[in-house]
């Protein structure tokens, strides 16, 4: 799934508000209870002395602990926020200020009640809060204040105040929930959640531009930057860096679709000449064919009658020559001009491959037997049945295989193939020429270009065969490819696709 840049703002913005804020309750509340808890241990540190000291009994040292329960009872009366234990010196509960049954523990930790008498005696109030285990609960633990009791030197034991007795809890967490408490936790959230939707709204209004901007990209690419079929967005000139970023992308813009016009108004004038100038070309070659097939006949006339004109027919045979190699060369740059235009139509239709096959070498025939080639086709076992333009498909072959022919020795040989799979029909026309330099060969197929070995004696060659064969392939969906080395032979391969969706990849 993919983001915008202000979903990802919002979602981190969310994810790091809820961490901090967690966070700072925690540590909030946890720095308020130990501050209280050391305040309230500070406050009544000497609480248990005094009143060993206050006490007669507990200042002679003697332990009674009907005396001692009456006594914590009277103290409880007076201050009902504490709870008092008598302690043995091994943590062993002797007596308690609290009802029977009350009392979980009947054995503490004295290790807090040594540790705190070492505090006051250092008089480190940093060490605060000790925490002492609590008698009524299993695991629990609190504040306290502690003294120990002697008679004649010896240890007997401590009083153990608890600070903070439980039902001082039930009220304080009673009062925890009161409707003032309430309201103002309430009113924190909603300051919160005001916050929080401020900064998103925030992060909208700073993301907005960076939108438009994407969007605006996003549709010029889609006319092929063409302005005029976009409205230009419009940034003010500030020193805000998307400003500053949205008025480079408006100059890159213009300057690419500028760029980009004077491009396809070349190409167009381009293509225009090329289709005026064959056109042009075409009417005079034809006419003056026609008169100097004309002439010829006369001459041959004249050669019946005995009249000698053996030098001036030579040359109206040599014109007419070179006139089909001029119109074969217009009719290529006519197709070139076309194909590039996008002009040409393609009429797909099903039909054997391997009869196609063997009409082109049928046509081809007289001139290789003529130079001594030896001309293979693919049998009816290897017949094939494709889905594509055949008359162009037969442009490519003819091409291909004229161009085998101008390249191939007497006592070569040239072959076409045809394999096929389940998906693919692979055609190739292989012959035993001179071969293509490894140099040449990422270039044979761009237009006026010939090999550095190229056969000039082989008639006219304007590199246009394979460039004409390069188009058509790329209009019907074929993959061309070559392999060729020096004096070796070239391979000249047409991959088609067997399945009819073709025509999605026009």
């Amino acid at each position: 799934m993919r983001f915008s840049l202000y979903t990802w703002l919002a979602l981190t913005f969310t994810a790091l508000f809820i961490a901090i804020t967690t966070t700072f309750v925690w540590w909030t509340d946890n720095l308020a209870t130990v501050t209280r808890a050391q305040a309230e241990q500070q406050l009544h540190l000497h609480l248990a002395a005094h009143l060993v000291q206050d006490n007669p009994l507990l200042a002679e040292g003697v332990y009674d602990q009907s005396g001692l329960e009456n006594l914590f009872h009277t103290l409880m009366l007076l201050g009902p926020a504490f709870e008092f234990y008598f302690i043995s010196p091994h943590g062993e509960v002797l007596a308690f200020s609290a009802k029977l049954g009350e009392v979980k523990r009947q054995q503490i930790d004295p290790t807090p009640l040594v540790l705190l008498q070492q505090t006051k005696a250092q008089q480190d109030s940093v060490k605060l809060p000790v925490y002492g285990d609590d008698p009524r609960q299993l695991t629990g633990t609190k504040i306290f204040s502690a003294a120990p009791v002697f008679r004649h030197q010896q240890l007997q034991g401590y009083l153990y105040i608890i600070i903070g007795s439980a039902k001082f809890d039930s009220i304080f967490a009673q009062l925890s929930g009161h409707s003032l408490l309430l309201q103002g936790g309430i009113g924190i959230a909603l300051l919160l959640v005001f916050l929080f939707a401020a900064m998103l709204v925030m992060f909208l209004v700073i993301t907005r531009p960076i939108r438009q901007l994407s969007l605006f990209i996003r549709q010029s690419e889609q006319v092929q930057f063409d302005l005029t079929r976009v409205p230009m967005l419009t940034w003010p000139h500030s020193h805000s860096e998307i400003a500053m970023l949205g008025n480079s992308v408006n100059t890159m813009l213009t300057t690419i679709n500028k760029q980009f016009r004077t491009l396809t108004e070349q190409d167009s004038q381009r293509r225009t000449l090329l289709s005026h100038l064959s056109h042009d070309l075409r009417t005079p070659l034809a006419s003056l064919q026609g008169y100097l097939e004309l002439i010829d006949s006369k001459l041959r006339q004249c050669s019946h009658d005995n009249i000698p004109t053996e030098g001036l027919a030579l040359w109206c045979r040599n014109a007419l020559r070179q006139c089909d190699k001029l119109k074969l060369l217009v009719g290529q740059i006519f197709e070139l001009a076309q194909l590039e235009a996008g002009q040409a139509k393609v009429n797909r239709e099903r039909f054997p491959l391997a009869e196609l096959v063997q009409d082109i070498c049928a046509k081809f025939a007289p001139l290789a037997q003529q130079q001594g080639i030896q001309l293979i086709a693919p049998t009816q076992k290897q017949n094939v049945s494709v889905l594509t333009d055949m008359a162009k498909l037969e442009r490519i072959l003819s091409n291909l295989l004229d161009n085998a022919l101008r390249h191939t020795p007497k006592q070569g040989k040239i072959e076409i193939t045809v394999t096929a799979t389940h998906t693919h029909t692979k055609l190739c026309v292989i012959d035993s020429g001179i071969g293509i330099a490894p140099a040449d060969l990422p270039h044979v197929f761009k237009t006026s270009y010939q090999a550095s070995n190229s056969n000039a004696q082989s008639g006219i060659n304007a590199g246009l065969g394979l460039a004409i064969c390069a188009e058509l392939c790329r209009l019907l969906a074929i993959e061309l490819s070559v392999n060729s080395e020096l004096g070796t032979g070239t391979q000249f391969s047409l991959l088609l696709k067997n399945t009819d969706d073709c025509d999605n990849q026009l």
